[in-house]
């Protein structure tokens, strides 16, 4: 009887040894030193384009080096430069039935100089209903790669010049998407518009930890490291759009995730660490990132979005997008039995996160791939606003949530678990 006692006791003295090191980790403290860092006013809200972002994009280099990563696929750095084009409108005139729609009616998505199109060019014809989620039907038909001619209604009238800032940014492409603010169903259509096209770079920040025995399966942690910059002053005179929550806080915890299993040093499969640049105006920086992996090698992503606040269900809780679509859910829960965390399925399903997020374009080639969140879709008071700083974080609940990724992701970084695929019929 002598022998099962002792294996016991050295499986307890394990397990005890296992806690006190990921804490030693993984805690508020240390937290909170990343998080500090990322959404100071120093980095200026981190906006695409911007200084701000740049110094947020060293800082993250400089964690990865200092856990001693690797680079993905040998690079130079740990940045993955991609371009993108950024336009300027110079003119736009539109007719609806023969009806002039002013100028600020209209917004042409395209990398040419010069569009000139009508209902006679071959465009499909859609729309955007009073009532509709406004942002994901953008989203949906500016990633639809059809050209389009998108009938917004006037009800959208406020939401209207957002758009126009929001597509000011794209890949380079052959399809043009022309969405005109009106609540005619037009029979004919024209429009024509000259802007001005510029490349820029940008640069996600990624680094891998090869795995032991199955170096060619991938398990991907990320977060987003962009944010909105600087706007107009609040009451209170601030001007910087921090992003202590968004999302700051999910690439803090990318950040200590990797120091977590580069310290362990035991992980069967290769893990990605990515801080995605670019998702604020359109998710282009995670799109990049997704489309340079097979999706077949890629066992599982875990996406993490604003988890600096408690969720609905309070503290040791968090929630997983698409928790339905795989099993990915219900292995997190087994590896996390007897902890007192909890991952709940998504409570905003209208809100369609699933494929709003950067874990989107792998989802949609069929990787098991989810956002873990905190994130009160109906009350988050800070929201994109000027008040959303450290101090309305939870340091302790941050760390909490991050150490039970860290923990519930045991099984598949091991190789020993493998979620099943996104079913994507839906999709086509």
């Amino acid at each position: 009887m002598r022998i099962p006692v002792i294996s016991t006791i050295l499986l307890l003295s394990a397990a005890h040894l296992s806690a006190q090191n990921i804490d030693q980790i993984i805690n508020p403290a240390a937290v909170e030193k990343i998080e500090k860092t990322l959404s100071s006013d120093d980095m200026q809200g981190r906006a695409t384009f911007t200084p701000g972002i740049e110094k947020a994009a060293v800082f993250i280099e400089s964690q990865f080096r200092q856990a001693g990563l690797k680079t993905l696929n040998g690079a130079a750095s740990y940045r993955q430069p991609f371009t993108m084009l950024t336009t300027t409108p110079v003119s736009a005139s539109a007719t609806v039935d023969g009806q002039a729609l002013s100028a600020d009616h209209i917004v042409v998505v395209s990398a040419s100089t010069h569009v000139k199109a009508d209902d006679h060019s071959g465009y499909e014809k859609a729309s955007i209903k009073a009532g509709a989620p406004f942002g994901p039907e953008v989203l949906k038909y500016i990633k639809a790669k059809k050209n389009t001619v998108v009938l917004v209604d006037s009800s959208f009238a406020k939401n209207f010049p957002r758009l126009a800032r929001f597509t000011r940014q794209q890949f380079k492409s052959d399809i043009t998407v022309i969405f005109l603010l009106t609540s005619a169903e037009p029979a004919a259509w024209s429009v024509t518009a000259e802007q001005q096209v510029a490349e820029k770079n940008l640069a996600n920040i990624v680094s891998i930890l090869p795995g032991k025995s199955k170096k060619e399966e991938y398990v991907i942690f990320s977060g987003h490291y962009d944010h909105l910059g600087t706007g107009k002053p609040d009451a209170k005179g601030d001007s910087i759009y921090n992003g202590a929550n968004d999302d700051a806080s999910g690439t803090t915890a990318v950040i200590m995730l990797a120091n977590y299993f580069a310290k362990k040093k035991d992980n069967e499969r290769t893990l990605v660490f990515a801080a995605f640049t670019a998702e604020e105006i359109g998710e282009f920086g995670s799109e990049y990132f997704s489309n340079q992996f097979e999706p077949a090698k890629v066992m599982a992503m875990f996406n993490i979005e604003m988890i600096g606040t408690e969720s609905k269900w309070g503290t040791n809780s968090a929630y997983i997008t698409g928790f339905e679509r795989t099993d990915m859910g219900k292995i997190l829960e087994k590896n996390l039995a007897g902890s007192g965390f909890t991952f709940y399925p998504d409570p905003y399903p209208q809100e369609n996160l699933f494929y709003r997020s950067d874990n989107a374009t792998l989802a949609k080639q069929g990787v098991p791939a989810h956002t873990i969140s905190t994130s009160k879709m109906d009350s988050e008071k800070y929201y994109h606003t000027a008040g959303d700083e450290i101090g309305t974080l939870d340091m302790k609940n941050m760390a909490a949530i991050i150490r039970s990724i860290a923990i519930s992701s045991k099984s598949i970084v091991d190789g020993k678990d493998t979620p099943s695929r996104v079913d994507t019929k839906d999709l086509r």
